[in-house]
């Protein structure tokens, strides 16, 4: 009970706080920074370095209502065909204002439900993508799949084009959760897409889950847990549920009075978190898991994982390029998102524009901010002493940070020799800890549940 009294104190159970997939985090983007940014930082990316691209595709069938993601419903294709059309026409502008040639070392297609594309448009949107960057040595392909809405044609032409992993939506078995959260899908339905994907020779699987949905229990969400272990993952992604219905209406249709409390989310955090270590996975940061074998465990090891819009990652890519609307890019000098609404993003375009918006330019002191938070997101650590001798101009400030979190939360971490610790136990207060380090955040900000 003292564990929990500890985490209650430091506010755990009540904290609305960032989940600093990035820093700044993407609220922080200044409008018009990226349109006026974009360009020169697009000119400005080394030739031959490799990259990491992201397209996001934001149309689905139907619209699952706990998700917050930047997405829109159609019936038809007919849409998503004009859509494509202005992912190539953005793939072209992009790459023309790019110096030499360039190397594609991550591809990831997110949505909304990439799988949706038929064949001739997704073969259109991979031809348009290698022909403008070359495929790295070492290029991984992954691709966000619904297995409701996964014809087997498309997936038998992502693995022909050499989609290696796939991150599969489950979020949960439950029936009763699934009607409650606007998203029916099977078990068996789940296996079988799967099972075609490992028989096309895709190699590696993630799955993504929630805690914290509507009518979920810690009983159920075990349920859960039982049937993603005979599927067999690579990796897991499990995340709290953040219901936040003043920024993503469809959330209304989920009743308030049907979610866990915060202590009942915690508990259901904690009892996953022990059945999949039991299991054999490996913890990574606050809400992925991994087997040994996998390069994610393995990046966790030396020390080398990030955190990005998609969550834990073993990119080192210094560059991400993002395309489609809302999409996010990062360069060296600081962050890039393309106007939010496919109809804005549309009429960039096609004004001859580039689709970039909204953006952040970062200062040197936010380089160092953001490297104090990577190290507290993805390694529940900080090191004073290296942080201090790589940044020295700021090394009295590091070194002031690391004792005001000592002085702020002293049953939670430990500073020694140079190096801030979480205690065990203590680490699913990383973003708490996050955002006292956090010298930009506003008080009055909105941010999701801390748990």
């Amino acid at each position: 009970m003292e564990h929990v009294n500890i985490l209650r104190e430091y506010g755990l159970f009540d904290a609305k706080v960032p989940r600093y997939t990035s820093y700044p985090p993407a609220n922080r983007f200044e409008p018009n920074t990226g349109a006026r940014m974009q360009e020169d930082w697009l000119a400005d990316v080394p030739t031959n370095a490799p990259l990491s691209i992201y397209v996001h595709i934001p149309f689905c069938r139907r619209l699952c209502w706990f998700c917050a993601c930047r997405t829109q419903g159609t019936r038809t294709l007919q849409p998503v065909d004009v859509y494509v059309d202005d992912l190539v026409s953005e793939i072209e502008t992009v790459t023309s204002r790019m110096t030499g040639t360039h190397q594609m070392a991550r591809l990831h297609l997110g949505g909304g439900t990439p799988t949706l594309l038929s064949v001739p448009q997704m073969d259109r949107l991979l031809d348009t993508l290698d022909h403008s960057f070359a495929r790295a040595p070492d290029f991984e392909f992954s691709v966000e799949i619904d297995p409701t809405e996964a014809a087997p044609e498309i997936l038998e032409l992502l693995a022909a084009r050499g989609m290696a992993r796939a991150s599969i939506g489950v979020q949960d078995f439950d029936p009763k959760v699934q009607k409650a959260i606007g998203r029916l899908q099977s078990y068996a339905q789940t296996e079988n897409v799967i099972s075609q994907l490992r028989d096309s020779g895709v190699t590696s699987l993630n799955v993504d889950l929630l805690y914290g949905l509507p009518y979920q229990t810690s009983s159920t969400l075990n349920e859960t847990l039982q049937k993603v272990h005979l599927l067999k993952p690579d990796r897991l992604a499990l995340y709290g549920y953040a219901h936040v219905p003043h920024m993503s209406k469809r959330q209304v249709m989920i009743q308030s009075d049907t979610l866990p409390s915060s202590f009942e989310r915690y508990e259901a955090s904690v009892i996953a978190r022990r059945y999949l270590m039991s299991a054999g996975y490996d913890a990574i940061g606050i809400d992925h898991f991994a087997l040994p074998s996998d390069s994610l465990a393995k990046a966790a090891k030396t020390g080398s994982i990030k955190r990005n819009f998609q969550g834990y990652t073993d990119d080192t890519c210094a560059t991400l390029i993002g395309f489609g609307a809302s999409a996010i890019s990062k360069f060296r000098q600081g962050f890039v998102q393309n106007a939010v609404a496919t109809n804005a993003y549309q009429t960039r375009l096609r004004e001859g524009k580039l689709a970039g918006h909204k953006g952040y330019t970062m200062t040197p002191e936010d380089t160092v901010i953001s490297a104090l938070i990577d190290q507290i997101m993805c390694q529940a650590r900080i090191d004073v002493r290296g942080l201090s001798d790589r940044h020295a101009p700021f090394a009295h400030g590091i070194k002031q940070i690391a004792q005001d979190l000592q002085d702020r939360f002293p049953k939670a971490i430990n500073l020694q020799d140079g190096k801030l610790n979480f205690r065990p136990g203590m680490d699913v207060l990383a973003r708490i800890v996050a955002a006292q380090a956090d010298t930009t955040l506003h008080p009055d900000s909105v941010h999701s549940a801390a748990i």
